[in-house]
């Protein structure tokens, strides 16, 4: 059906699909700048304004796999117009959201939606463009709108939240949601996988225990104490879901996480890597708009505006990083961009750039140098010597390991802001506190370095080779007994 489709039909079946990623990734981080708003509107608690943002990608990051595993089962096009309306739908539940509550339950029934747009359209577009060359120009665009929604969501959301109100960066999602259902419908066709994955229950209720329990357990901790019963539950109740994972998923025939793909070097890399790139961008973004707007003093749009250099450098840096990437390998884009947000997070930890408008705007121009760069290798060394028919599963954890890095930047910047904003009053703890929360920002910068460094490497590839060459004996023996237990059966 894909190859019948007309190159007009393509790109357009392609910019219907970067409609959905622009409005679920926006949400990613358009909530930021109105958090001031809320925490005044809704007399909110930090840890209040941290499940505003995380009940979004704690959600999202637990159930991408399942959307994506489901899609290939009974529709890619049926699950992708059920994510439309869910996300549409949620949204305009999320703009009525009569106070904080109501808000963060919404915005997890955003969150089913999205989770179920993004896999999917990369499904859909892997299936529309077959040949190769048009393949990696589609990804190309795709992981071009991915990187630069993510970081102008702040610009959009402040702009919005000056002129019209918070309510109205949920309203936008309306008008684009309903265009891309319609669109979907008319024009997007229906596909399956000749071979779906098998449903994981157990590993997919793993997976949400281990999440779920782990970000609860450090948003909560500064008020309730990091030795309370409450929080030593919830820890204990991530370690059983985490020993759970790793005692389950090797049993599987077909498990939602195949712990066979961490032999590669490069797979294990990129997934830390992007843990700890999108950790620092979540947590970059949620420290500097609170910054700007309640020590600093200013409103919505101006912070929003101070973010402008990150887009500005991601929108340069990111093709910049894709070209690298195809022409020289990961290596280059990954120190590049280890380097330079370990930097921006010196510069603001040890030399309190914050303080000042130039050094702030050369510590925003590094980190969105840095991001700029980090987003494309990512999928790269993901997949990077994997089997063909393993190359959707080992993208798909990359997925997941950016939305868990955004979903525990939040939490551990808040966690620590939190702590140091209880122990005096706002403006003097929210700086003392914002010290320690750079320095980890930092930290996440020189993991990407190191992690970037040593996993590209000739080591790295050969560890990729052997992983990706007993993965595929693996499969060749299942599939040798399953057409044996066929014979036998017939017989």
């Amino acid at each position: 059906m894909a190859d019948e489709l007309t190159h007009r039909r393509r790109l357009l079946v392609l910019a219907i699909c970067c409609m959905s990623l622009l409005i679920v990734t926006l949400d990613n981080t358009v909530l930021n700048v109105a958090l001031p708003t809320l925490q005044k509107e809704f007399d909110a608690s930090v840890s209040g304004m941290q499940w505003a943002v995380d009940a979004y990608t704690l959600v999202l990051a637990s159930l991408l796999m399942l959307a994506g595993s489901t899609a290939d089962r009974i529709g890619r096009r049926r699950i992708f117009v059920a994510g439309l309306v869910i996300f549409t739908l949620g949204s305009a539940l999320c703009s009525l959201a009569p106070n904080l509550e109501s808000l963060v339950a919404f915005r997890m029934v955003q969150a089913v939606g999205g989770s179920m747009l993004n896999p999917v359209a990369m499904s859909i577009i892997t299936n529309t463009f077959t040949d190769p060359a048009e393949r990696a120009r589609a990804i190309g665009v795709w992981g071009g709108v991915a990187g630069i929604s993510l970081a102008a969501g702040p610009l959009v959301g402040g702009a919005l939240v000056d002129t019209v109100g918070w309510r109205s960066i949920f309203l936008v999602n309306l008008p684009v949601g309903l265009a891309a259902l319609l669109l979907t419908l008319r024009y997007v066709p229906e596909s399956r996988a000749p071979r779906p994955r098998r449903v994981d229950p157990v590993g997919q209720l793993l997976v949400i225990v281990l999440l779920g329990a782990l970000t609860f357990a450090i948003i909560e901790a500064p008020r309730a104490g990091w030795t309370s019963p409450l929080i030593l539950a919830f820890a204990g109740a991530a370690l059983l879901g985490l020993l759970g994972l790793l005692r389950y998923e090797p049993r599987r025939a077909e498990p939602l996480i195949d712990l066979r793909f961490f032999r590669s070097a490069p797979f294990s890399g990129a997934t830390v890597i992007a843990v700890s790139a999108f950790a620092a961008l979540s947590g970059f973004l949620f420290l500097s708009t609170l910054f700007l707007q309640d020590v600093r003093g200013l409103d919505a749009l101006h912070a929003g505006l101070w973010m402008l250099p990150i887009a500005a450098m991601a929108l340069v840096c990111g093709p910049l990083s894709g070209r690298l990437v195809g022409s020289r390998g990961p290596r280059i884009p990954l120190l590049l961009a280890g380097a330079t947000m370990t930097a921006s997070g010196v510069l603001f930890a040890a030399f309190d750039a914050a303080s000042s408008d130039g050094p702030r705007l050369v510590g925003y121009l590094l980190f969105g140098l840095g991001f700029g760069f980090v987003n494309a290798p990512i999928t790269n060394t993901a997949v990077s010597g994997m089997p063909r028919a393993q190359a959707g599963v080992a993208a798909a954890v990359a997925s997941t390991s950016r939305q868990i890095g955004t979903t525990l930047g939040v939490a551990v910047i808040g966690a620590v802001l939190a702590s140091g904003v209880a122990s005096s009053s706002y403006a003097d703890g929210f700086v003392a506190a914002a010290r320690p929360a750079w320095w980890i920002i930092a930290g996440c910068g020189l993991a990407v370095l190191a992690l970037g460094a040593l996993t590209s490497g000739r080591w790295a590839q050969e560890s990729a080779r052997r992983a990706a060459a007993r993965l595929a004996e693996e499969e060749k023996e299942k599939k040798e007994e399953e057409t044996a237990r066929v014979t036998d059966d017939r017989y």
